[in-house]
């Protein structure tokens, strides 16, 4: 009883282990390949539904009212410390003359 490994020359058996990892590769690259698909029309879809959701403008436009919007935000923080100090002294005269 000889093994099949015994009658096959060494080249023989490694080429049929090399075609064997060739068809597993390739069918790894198909996996790939499809799930690559899968994501690029996954990425087409959200583009195309973030496009539609937005009200048209265009990234530097909207960077330009972010600006704005935090320089407005800064000037009504500003104000409202003032105003707030305004508050504390008030409150501090009011206290002084109760106290007398």
């Amino acid at each position: 009883m000889s093994l099949e490994s015994d009658r096959v020359p060494p080249e023989v058996l490694a080429f049929r282990e090399l075609v064997q990892v060739v068809r597993h590769l390739e069918q790894e690259l198909s996996g790939f390949r499809r799930r690559a698909l899968q994501a690029e029309a996954r990425v087409k879809e959200l583009e195309s539904y973030a496009l539609s959701a937005g009200d048209g403008r265009d990234g530097p436009a909207l960077a330009r009212e972010n600006v704005e919007l935090r320089k407005r935000l800064d000037e009504a923080r500003t104000r409202t410390s003032a105003l707030l100090e305004r508050v504390r002294f008030v409150r501090q005269q009011q206290a002084r003359g109760a106290e007398r």
